[in-house]
This record gives C-alpha cells, structure tokens and sequence, in this order.
C-alpha cells in the first residue's frame, strides 16, 4: 500500500473538522471505525489495511493510537496531530461521552478507564503523554509531521502548505462544537439506544477480557 494521510490527533481536537477539510481537498476519509478494533487488538493488520486501503486518510478513533505500526506498513505518509488545551479538552469529552463505557476507550485510557469523565487524571495523563510520544517520535522527521490546533488562525494556510495544495476559498471548516451525549436523554427512544449500546459494549469488553486481547 501507498502512503496516505495519518490523523493522529485524540478525539475531541477537531479530528471531524479535519476530515472534513481534508474531503474539501479531494482526500477520501476513513472515520471512526469501532469495527477495526479486533483486528487490532488481534496483531492482524492484513484486515486492517482492508479496511482502509480503499481511502486515502485516516482519522479518529482507533487510527491515531496505531501511528506507529501504520508508519511502517505504510512509508511515505503524512502525519498529522490536531492538539487542544488539556482542560478544554477533558471538558469536551467529558460531556460528549458521559458514561458510555466503550470497548475502544477501554484500550485507549486503559482498562477500568473506560468513561474518561471517571478519571480527569488518567485521561489528561493518556492525552498529553500521546501528544509528547508522537512529537518524539517524529522530531528527526519535520516533514512528516505537521501540528495543528484548530483555534488558532491560518490553518488552511499551514494545511495546504504542508500537503502542497492550493488554498481553497471560505473558511476553514469546524464541526462538533456542541455536540454532546446528553442528546440521549431526549426521549425513550434516545434511552432505549444508549441501554442497548452499553449491554453491547459490556458484553464485547468481556469477550476481550476472557480472551486476553488487551
């Protein structure tokens, strides 16, 4: 496989605003993909480069947290950590996922971590050690790395810059800023949903625990 764009910024950070911006570009965009999970946990990344062979960036869960496999199974990539101040941040995520309990916040914030409004502590701690982890990582590698917080000004400026594209007209985009989990809350319906979701979870974290993945 060929080189593609690798979005390892955290959730939260406006990974959906870059997608976003990245699809204006001309770029195909492989999202949130709760199902690339098992291959992974599962070292099998034969299924993983299936997933997303067909797009031509990556981002969100659970890409940013395998940049370094996916460095290496795919030379030439471009990378790209979208960063937000640390309060700001677990404020965000804090309402977004309330206390939905997912198999992949599991694996990112550590078992029994799960609901990242839990534990402020561990969930900063995970957020700024993976920010510093990847600027290691690539500080031989100026070129392969571009850091963006999506607050500041002239982002399409050092996107396009960065990927040798034209500047597009209109602003950036920004998506997701008052998104949040409370929406759940809204009717029976919207209840029924989240039950159903956390009895689904529940049982794939202990399908994972009794077999060991973690």
């Amino acid at each position: 496989m060929t080189g593609k764009i690798i979005c390892v910024g955290f959730e939260k950070t406006g990974t959906t605003s870059l997608g976003i911006a990245l699809k204006m570009l001309g770029y195909s965009v492989k999202e949130h993909c709760p199902r690339a999970l098992m291959p992974i946990l599962k070292g099998n990344y034969i299924k993983v480069h299936r997933i997303i062979r067909n797009y031509d960036a990556v981002a969100d869960k659970p890409w940013f947290k395998i940049y370094k496999e996916l460095d290496n199974e795919l030379p030439g990539s471009k990378f790209i950590l979208t960063i937000r101040n640390e309060s700001n941040w677990y404020n965000s995520v804090s309402r977004h996922f309330g206390i939905l309990r997912t198999p992949l916040h599991e694996w990112i914030y550590g078992r029994g971590n799960g609901i990242p409004k839990e534990n402020k502590q561990n969930t900063i701690k995970v957020y700024s050690k993976h920010n510093q982890e990847v600027i290691n990582y690539f500080k031989n590698r100026p070129n392969d790395l571009l850091i963006l917080d999506l607050s500041e000004k002239d982002i399409w400026e050092k996107l396009c810059d960065f990927l040798g594209h034209e500047i597009p007209q209109g602003q950036f985009p920004h998506s997701n800023k008052n998104a949040t989990s409370d929406q759940f809350k809204e009717s029976f319906r919207m209840r029924l949903t989240l039950l159903r979701r956390k009895i689904k979870n529940y049982i794939l974290i202990r399908y994972i625990d009794l077999r060991g993945y973690w």
